[in-house]
């Protein structure tokens, strides 16, 4: 006799602590992405590279983060998650040590390798998890996990720039890295994949694909290709603000003005520093949420839209103070959300099966957006101001926003529909 499948309200507590501990994970490689924009001038300061050439690290670090997913989401498929983000605490401590000592280009874009390496086994492995335990809540289930990726910075925003101004950046390396790789060790031994019946079926007011699709059988199909470039496209333009904030900042001649909100006095970069990472995360969670109940597709219209405006208000009307927090804020809260949607959808068309490997082929589209990092440094350096580099991010946004709603919304139906006919065909047969 078949196992029955238990009520959400049944489920062991356990899911939840899968939860928790994927989510505090994510947080202690938050700073390995955000907290990296307030390193980038106090390198240069230094050694005095040049920021494109500092920021080729970031590129990389996103590079590596994100390809090597797939490999690690393989491993996590087959071997459970333990040992996977184990391994990536280890990592992760190791990285951010050699950044503290690396005297050339070539050993901080080694020492950024291996960060990636340690994020992605981490990111990969604990969102792969969520996936899989919460086929009810897949879209807030993947919003809380990548919520700790992109909030969890944010109350370390004063703590690393204090260190980097007292103490200098490579103590701030040093020991943000070996903690931060030390609490990923302790909390892995508490991660494990569903075992048959723990886990609840797919929601079912959303359309689901009624087989698990392996990952060469995924990348043969139009709409993952569709996704992949829809990805790439809104990817490359937060990557641009999150490596570039302080820069940015510099730039408008605003990044050490002094900001007062309610008791907390501090200035435009530690305050857009900590408003931008909540937002960021807090964008993860409540648009799973809200595409769990109205839609993936219409979800991603919607915030996409509100995205380009995003980037349109921070190039003409960001180089205020109060302006600047706002609009920076908006652009985070109308991009992190990505990090929930995508996968989300990855997985109601593709299945809980190989989720893990799965979502982290489509997560490989944001190491090809790293790319595109440096290359809005020329432009902003070729242009002279930022104007131009938002006036494409605006662009790219709508033209995502735009392909959601009209080319993948009747691409999954039709998806799901062949996949059926295929089912009825061989039940017949």
């Amino acid at each position: 006799m078949a196992q029955s499948e238990p009520s959400s309200s049944a489920l062991p507590v356990n899911r939840w602590l899968q939860l928790v501990a994927g989510v505090i994970c994510m947080v202690m490689i938050a700073n390995l992405q955000y907290g990296w924009t307030y390193f980038v001038d106090p390198i240069n300061a230094k050694y005095h590279w040049s920021r494109t050439e500092i920021q080729v690290a970031f590129t990389i670090f996103v590079a590596t983060e994100t390809w090597l997913v797939p490999v690690e989401g393989w491993f996590v498929d087959r071997f459970g998650p333990r040992i996977v983000v184990m391994l990536g605490g280890i990592v992760v401590a190791l990285a951010w040590s050699l950044n503290s000592i690396a005297s050339s280009l070539p050993m901080l874009y080694f020492a950024e390798m291996l960060a990636g390496v340690g994020a992605g086994a981490v990111y990969g492995t604990c969102v792969g998890n969520a996936l899989k335990w919460f086929a009810d809540r897949r879209g807030l289930a993947a919003g809380l996990t990548a919520a700790g990726f992109g909030a969890g910075a944010a109350a370390t925003v004063y703590p690393i720039i204090h260190v980097i101004s007292t103490y200098g950046y490579d103590a701030a390396f040093l020991w943000f890295g070996i903690g931060q790789g030390v609490v990923i060790l302790v909390l892995s031994p508490l991660l494990k994949a569903p075992k048959p019946g723990e886990a609840p079926k797919a929601a079912r007011r959303l359309s689901q694909s009624a087989r698990d699709f392996k990952p060469m059988e995924m990348i043969r199909t139009p709409a993952f290709w569709t996704l992949y470039v829809m990805f790439v496209l809104v990817a490359s333009s937060g990557l641009v603000v999150t490596a570039q904030v302080a820069p940015i900042a510099r730039d408008y001649k605003i990044a050490g003005l002094p900001v007062n909100f309610l008791f907390v006095s501090s200035t435009v970069l530690v305050m857009a520093g900590i408003v931008d990472n909540i937002l960021n995360g807090l964008a993860r969670p409540t648009f799973g949420w809200v595409s769990d109940h109205f839609g993936r597709e219409n979800t991603m219209a919607v915030v996409f839209v509100g995205g380009a405006c995003a980037y349109w208000a921070l190039g003409t009307i960001g180089n205020t103070p109060w302006m600047f927090i706002a609009t920076a804020g908006l652009v985070y809260f109308t991009w992190g959300e990505i990090y929930s949607l995508f996968p989300a959808l990855c997985t109601d068309m593709y299945g809980s099966g190989y989720a893990a490997t799965n979502a982290g082929l489509l997560y490989t589209a944001k190491g090809t957006a790293s790319f595109l990092v440096p290359a809005a440094s020329w432009l902003q350096s070729y242009t002279g101001s930022w104007h131009a580099v938002f006036l494409v991010a605006t662009v790219a946004n709508l033209a995502v926003a735009a392909t959601a709603f009209f080319v993948v919304k009747p691409m999954r139906t039709a998806h799901h529909a062949r996949i059926a006919a295929t089912q009825l065909a061989h039940a017949t047969e």
